[in-house]
This record gives C-alpha cells, sequence and structure tokens, in this order.
C-alpha cells in the first residue's frame, strides 16, 4: 500500500509560482511511475503531467506544457510540480498519483493510488 500526501497549493496571482509537493510513503517511489492530475469545479478530474521511473522521461498535458514541470526525488520519496506563469484556468485540486505498471499514462484508471489533493486557486 502506498499512502500520497500532497502540499503546497495555496492562493496566488495570475502570473505567479507555486511548487507542489507529493510524498509517499508505504513503498519507495522509484518503482512507480508518478502522475499529477487536476480536478476543477464542475469539471472531471484531468491529466497534468507524468513521470517515469528513472526521472528521465516526463509529458505534460497541452494546457501545462511549457508552465509546469514534473520532477522526483527518489531518494526523498518525493514527486514535484513546479508550476510557473498560473493562470485563473489552472485553479483547482490538484492530485498525486501513483502507478505501478510501466509506460507514462494520461489515464486516470491506470493509477492504483492517489493522494487526498491539495487546493490551488489563481486569481485574476
Amino acid at each position: 500500500q502506498v499512502q500520497l500526501v500532497e502540499s503546497g497549493g495555496g492562493l496566488v496571482q495570475a502570473g505567479d509560482s507555486l511548487r507542489l509537493s507529493c510524498a509517499a510513503s508505504g513503498r519507495t517511489i522509484s518503482t512507480l511511475t508518478m502522475g499529477w492530475f487536476r480536478q476543477a469545479p464542475t469539471k472531471e478530474r484531468e491529466f497534468v503531467a507524468v513521470i517515469d521511473r528513472s526521472g528521465y522521461s516526463t509529458y505534460y498535458s497541452d494546457s501545462v506544457k511549457g508552465r509546469f514541470t514534473i520532477s522526483r526525488d527518489n531518494a526523498k520519496n518525493t514527486v514535484y510540480l513546479q508550476m510557473n506563469s498560473l493562470k485563473p484556468e489552472d485553479t483547482a485540486v490538484y492530485y498525486c498519483a501513483a502507478d505501478s505498471s510501466f509506460g507514462l499514462s494520461q489515464s486516470l484508471r491506470r493509477y492504483d493510488y492517489w493522494g487526498q489533493g491539495t487546493q490551488v486557486t489563481v486569481s485574476s
């Protein structure tokens, strides 16, 4: 079993930056593909970014590409999401997720473990 705890969310202005963290316990994340998803009010949860086990391969949604960076520190069992040039449309609850299979998946159904989420609010 893997427990994931997100932190780092908050209220910021458009153009600001935030860094989200996802601390894992119960299993080393070096054996897991890690992803970030988000869910805005009245919308479905959507893919944001994913990073492979080694940290060498990443993939982003078109809406965040060039602004967000996913990274991982396997020694600290932590995954990060650096968010720059934030926009009001980035406002959502951000979730960390872990996938025990291989590959860089954008599908929610591939992920076995989920955190509780952290709120990010971007004002205009």
